[in-house]
C-alpha cells in the first residue's frame, strides 16, 4: 500500500501553523512561564517544543511540563507562579505566608510557596518547595483576588489562614498593622474574617487590633 508524503506532512503542524502571539500574550500574563499543553493547543507539536527549549533555545525547560520564555524580564514572584501553573487545575489558591508575601504584609519570605486546595483535591501530586493546605471551605470569589497574574486570598483570610497555621504572631501583627496603615482592610472585616476560626485566633485579631490603635 502506498502512502502520500503530501498526507503525512499536512499532519504535521507547521512553525507558521503555531501561534506565537497567542502563546506569548498566555505566558505574558503567567510570568514568561507555558505549559507543554498550552504549546500544543497554540498549534506546536512535542518534538518542536523540545526543539525550541534546547540549551540556547527560546524556550527554558523548568521541569517536565512546564517552560518559560528565555528572555523574558523577571519577577520578584516567578518562583510562585512557577508552582502554581500545575497546580491550577485543582484549583489552587496562593494562600498563607505566600499570600502576604503577595500582599507585601511580610517580611519573610516562606522556604515553601503555600496554596490553598479544596480538600476534594487533597490526592494532587505534592512537590517539593510548595506547602499545600486542604480546606472544606475554599476561598470564595469575594476572598479571591489577582496579583501577578496570580489568584491569592484576600488580606482577611490571608491573615487568619497564616495565624491559624501556626505563623509566628509578630509577622501577624505586623500584617494587621500594615494593612491598616495602607487602607487594605478595616477592623470590621478583620474581625469578621476572625470571627469563623479559633477563640485563639479571634482574641490574637483583637489583640493586635487594639496594638494597630495605640
Amino acid at each position: 500500500m502506498e502512502v502520500d508524503v503530501r498526507d503525512i506532512g499536512d499532519k504535521i503542524p507547521k512553525m507558521s501553523d503555531v501561534n506565537h502571539d497567542g502563546l506569548y500574550r498566555r505566558a505574558e500574563a503567567q510570568g514568561g512561564y507555558f505549559t507543554a499543553q498550552e504549546a500544543i493547543e497554540a498549534g506546536m507539536d512535542r518534538s518542536t517544543l523540545s526543539h525550541h527549549a534546547r540549551p540556547g533555545g527560546r524556550y527554558e525547560r523548568i521541569r517536565p511540563g512546564l517552560f518559560r520564555m528565555r528572555h523574558f524580564p523577571s519577577s520578584p514572584f516567578e518562583h510562585v507562579m512557577a508552582a502554581w501553573l500545575p497546580l491550577r487545575a485543582a484549583k489552587a489558591v496562593v494562600s498563607h505566608e505566600s499570600a502576604l508575601e503577595l500582599h507585601e504584609l511580610s517580611d519573610l519570605i516562606p522556604v515553601a510557596v503555600h496554596f490553598t486546595v479544596p480538600r476534594a483535591e487533597r490526592g494532587v501530586r505534592r512537590r517539593q518547595g510548595v506547602q499545600l493546605h486542604t480546606t472544606s471551605r475554599p476561598a470564595g470569589a469575594t476572598e479571591v483576588q489577582i496579583i501577578a497574574g496570580l489568584p491569592v486570598t484576600n488580606t482577611e483570610r490571608s491573615v487568619v489562614d497564616a495565624l491559624e497555621a501556626g505563623a509566628q504572631p509578630e509577622q501577624i501583627e505586623l500584617a494587621v498593622s500594615q494593612a491598616l496603615r495602607r487602607g487594605l482592610t478595616t477592623p470590621k472585616r478583620m474581625l469578621e474574617a476572625a470571627s469563623t476560626r479559633s477563640e485563639r485566633v479571634h482574641r490574637f485579631i483583637e489583640r493586635s487590633l487594639g496594638a494597630a490603635k495605640a
